[in-house]
């Protein structure tokens, strides 16, 4: 199997470290291949014991992390095992999400835990485990690697779709955070993007929409492959400053 530096002579990806979140199945899995095939170090976050052992197997060299980023408790140990396993970290990919209610509902159905852990998974749980990472981020900015923090967002956090309240509700805030800390972070050196995969043939898109045609939609590995341009093409630019600022100095 070709490597991607057979295909991309200044490769962004050779070495880096990558962790992403939700890791298992459908826009997780397909970034976490993307992202290996590139050359990046990776370490991938799931919920189930089973899913992170399968991942394991199927793909050489990855690290899988067993832990919930809904629950406050598992943050801590989710971030040090990144650190630990990548010996620091580059690029922090938050996808892990949460429906809230399954089948969807009107927001006046919803049960109050039903959105509780719809913020819980897709606004808190990528607030904590990028403030407990923002130290190896930062540190990876200053040595010139670049950082970049990407969160996976959804039409639905513009849209307001009947039905989609919890969803749509967690998403727009967790897109509204990534514009504020992106903000907040640029003289860390450390963009914070969100972007939306739109919709796309995934075992999560099955469960809120299960009359979709699958080959009406995206598949998750062009999602990943975007996801992935996106993020090398806004390290090139950072290196580039970077060496330009050397220049000038």
């Amino acid at each position: 199997m070709l490597q991607s530096r057979d295909y991309y002579p200044e490769n962004e990806f050779h070495g880096l470290r990558v962790a992403i979140t939700g890791g298992t199945s459908g826009l997780g899995l397909a970034l976490v291949r993307e992202m290996l095939g590139r050359g990046a170090q990776v370490a991938f976050v799931a919920r189930r014991r089973e899913g992170v052992d399968r991942v394991v197997r199927e793909h050489a060299g990855v690290h899988g992390i067993v832990g919930d980023v809904s629950k406050k408790d598992d943050i801590h140990p989710i971030a040090v095992q990144i650190v630990g396993l990548l010996g620091g970290l580059d690029v922090l990919i938050n996808n892990a999400s949460d429906l809230g209610t399954a089948p969807l509902a009107l927001l006046a159905d919803t049960e109050c835990e039903e959105l509780e852990r719809a913020l819980a998974t897709n606004v808190l749980g990528p607030f904590r485990l990028t403030k407990a990472l923002l130290g190896a981020l930062a540190s990876s900015a200053r040595e010139g690697r670049g950082a970049v923090v990407l969160n996976v967002s959804s039409d639905a956090a513009i849209n307001p779709y009947p039905r989609w309240g919890a969803y749509g509700a967690s998403k727009a805030a967790l897109h509204h955070m990534s514009r504020i800390w992106s903000e907040e972070l640029t003289s860390a050196g450390i963009p914070v993007l969100s972007l939306d995969p739109g919709d796309m043939d995934t075992p999560l898109h099955a469960i809120a929409v299960p009359d979709a045609d699958p080959a009406e939609l995206k598949r998750p590995e062009t999602a990943a492959r975007e996801f992935a341009d996106a993020i090398g093409k806004l390290l090139a630019f950072m290196r580039s400053e970077r060496t330009l600022q050397k220049v000038v100095q």
